[in-house]
């Protein structure tokens, strides 16, 4: 292992020395309560009432709880759940984070259909979300992971650290949530300005627009960067402001930030974007896994066309803005819209269009544009890619296509045939990036070429050019390298973070020179991507500017670390700095605390084993593989490690 240059090393120090998570003062107008918008905002707020925004997060009561408590009971792996009521609480007793089975009062409400979700407090502050739901269409309770053997101790038990409320999701569940862990006791200490999501939660704290609305503001105001109303963004300017709004939780993304950021924040300077990653997305681009639209719209041509949330779904009562293909036809049609002058003016809600029945399934623009997936067993949620169907290309690897999914009996070349027959003259049989995807995935070394190219094809979506860039860090030389250098300073940030890594396979002084503008990216996502690669450069001095630039982007990086250090995932990456930066004593602590959240977290024992042989301490290695095994006895790994030390 090479040692970490002074420089890098300096700045590692001042970032990373002291990683407690602290608030920041953000000088923004205070929140004031959908009550008080309301009093203005009287017909927005009506249509907000008993919307699935404003029942996101209810406190329990007759109103809000749906599930039957009515001494009723549930049995999974060998676990048997009673719900019941002592009086007006709601109750469930149930295994605890010891498997004693134990009462609990249902601490509030998640949600209202087609599931609701009820959330339990197991010490003071920390919430979780329990795994056995209810089915608000079929009336009846049931498991979120019915093939799972979940028991306590398990990381992904209901009590562990992957099911906690405050890190993984209040902050899309609440107005002006700070999760507020404390790393030293494992203790939470979250707050809200608000229970489920409010007006706020979307247009941003309301003080200093109440002080417009009351002509109160004077030139003397405390706060900046606000609208002319006093808000933190205009919402009517739509576009890019708004879509990326909508996308700060209807997204499968990494936060760097411990709780709400204030709306109008830019979401690349809030979140790192999942990729099209194996076992997120199919190799095509379609959902697999819940990934919460915005990964799958980015890939559409009405994103590039302009399209927003807002031109499908209503913002206050979250509904659509038209049933059935009335909600397409809005554009769709002979008519078309102005808007999109590029948009072919045609009857597509017409057999001779789609080619079915009227009235049909088939015939229904959702069918075969936005294929249907079943999330927490009920919960259909529909790729927002709106793609055309493509049954020619080879669905195995690519994903699946959605003539088949209707005609289940049917084959792909079926389908095929019957399209090549309705269109014979479509321009939509080409290459697909899907297919350079599944080829990388399959042989990357072998395909790197191809995935080059898809990525420096300007044409393609951004998400799609990065997917293809991230998968190449992992095959990165020298030359591809310098063939991907100009991408470093691509327009769209998600190409220019992931770009970053491909300079692995430079020469160190190399990839630093190229990689040192990305220090003072405007976006936050990039500068991180920057900072992470400079980790285990070769960089003994840098300009005064551009070593200022290092720490900053260290420090965003820091901060993004500390706003989830009780994610299992993050305590293995601070273990990986230790490594790099050999403070074995840091890389341990973090492999421990990793462990301690998650034991079934192989990966953590197996390193904490390796970093004590390494040392030459073997009596810690037996006592970790000990511990290790004990808490894993199924793991096969785990006790060929612990066979080798004695």
């Amino acid at each position: 292992m090479k040692p970490t240059p002074l420089l890098t090393q300096t700045l590692l120090v001042l970032a990373f020395s002291a990683l407690s998570a602290t608030a920041q003062e953000s000088g923004a107008p205070a929140y004031v309560g959908t009550q008080v918008c309301a009093d203005c905002h009287t017909e927005a707020a009506e249509a907000w009432e008993g919307s699935h925004h404003a029942l996101a997060w209810t406190p329990p009561g007759p109103r809000t709880v749906l599930g039957d408590f009515d001494d009723t009971e549930f049995t999974q792996n060998g676990v048997t759940t009673r719900f019941y009521r002592d009086g007006e609480t709601y109750m469930m007793e149930t295994d605890g984070p010891t498997g004693r089975i134990t009462p609990y009062p249902v601490h509030s409400v998640v949600g209202v259909e087609p599931l609701q979700q009820y959330l339990l407090e197991t010490e003071e502050g920390r919430l979780q979300s329990f795994d056995v739901v209810w089915d608000t269409g079929e009336n009846r309770w049931y498991h979120l992971y019915p093939d799972q053997d979940l028991f306590a101790g398990d990381g992904l038990h209901w009590t562990g650290p992957y099911k906690n409320w405050n890190a993984r999701c209040a902050e899309c569940h609440a107005t002006g949530f700070e999760k507020n862990y404390k790393a030293d006791d494992r203790t939470y200490d979250s707050t809200q300005a608000e229970t489920g999501v409010g007006c706020e939660a979307c247009h941003g704290p309301g003080e200093a627009h109440i002080a417009w609305a009351r002509d109160e503001a004077t030139s003397q105001t405390p706060w900046e960067g606000l609208t002319e109303t006093g808000l933190m963004l205009d919402m009517s300017a739509g576009g890019e402001t708004y879509l990326q709004q909508c996308a700060s939780c209807h997204s499968r993304r990494e936060p760097f930030e411990q709780g709400n950021p204030l709306p109008g924040t830019p979401f690349h300077d809030a979140y790192r974007l999942s990729l099209l990653r194996e076992g997120s997305y199919h190799a095509d681009g379609q959902i697999l896994d819940e990934v919460y639209v915005y990964g799958s719209f980015l890939q559409s041509k009405m994103y590039d066309k302009g399209v927003t949330c807002n031109d499908c779904h209503e913002p206050h009562t979250a509904q659509l803005r038209a049933t059935g293909n009335g909600l397409c036809t809005q554009c769709h049609s002979e008519a078309g819209n102005t808007r999109f002058p590029t948009l072919q003016m045609k009857a597509y809600d017409d057999p001779s269009h789609h080619f079915h029945e009227t009235g049909t399934d088939g015939a229904q623009c959702k069918s075969c544009h936005m294929i249907e997936r079943d999330y927490m067993v009920v919960d259909g949620r529909r790729d927002h890619s709106f793609r055309i169907p493509r049954p020619d290309l080879r669905t195995v690897t690519l994903g699946p296509d959605a003539c088949t999914d209707c005609h289940t009996n049917e084959t792909a070349s079926w389908a095929a045939e019957a399209l090549q027959g309705w269109y014979p003259d479509s321009t939509h049989r080409g290459p697909h990036y899907g297919e350079t995807l599944a080829a990388g995935r399959r042989d990357l070394r072998g395909h790197a070429e191809e995935l080059a190219s898809l990525a420096e094809y300007t044409e393609l979506p951004g998400i799609v050019r990065a997917t293809a860039l991230e998968m190449l860090s992992r095959a990165a030389t020298p030359a591809l390298a310098t063939r991907l250098e100009p991408l470093l300073s691509d327009p769209d940030p998600l190409v220019r973070a992931a770009a970053a890594s491909v300079q692995r396979g430079a020469p160190g002084n190399e990839s630093a020179a190229r990689l040192v503008a990305l220090l003072g990216d405007p976006v936050r996502a990039v500068r991180i991507a920057a900072a992470r690669e400079f980790l285990s450069l070769p960089v003994a001095r840098l300009p005064d500017a551009m070593a200022a630039d290092l720490q900053e982007a260290m420090r965003d990086w820091q901060q993004s670390l500390m706003a989830k250090l009780d994610y299992p995932e993050t305590q293995v990456v601070i273990a990986g700095i230790g490594m790099t930066t050999r403070r074995m004593d840091n890389a341990l602590r973090a492999f421990g605390e990793a462990v301690t959240l998650d034991p079934q977290l192989e990966q953590g024992w197996m390193m904490m084993i390796r970093i004590h042989e390494a040392l030459g301490d073997r009596e810690a290695a037996r006592a970790t593989a000990d511990e290790a095994v004990e808490v894993n006895p199924d793991s096969i790994a785990l006790s060929l490690i612990r066979s080798e030390l004695y």
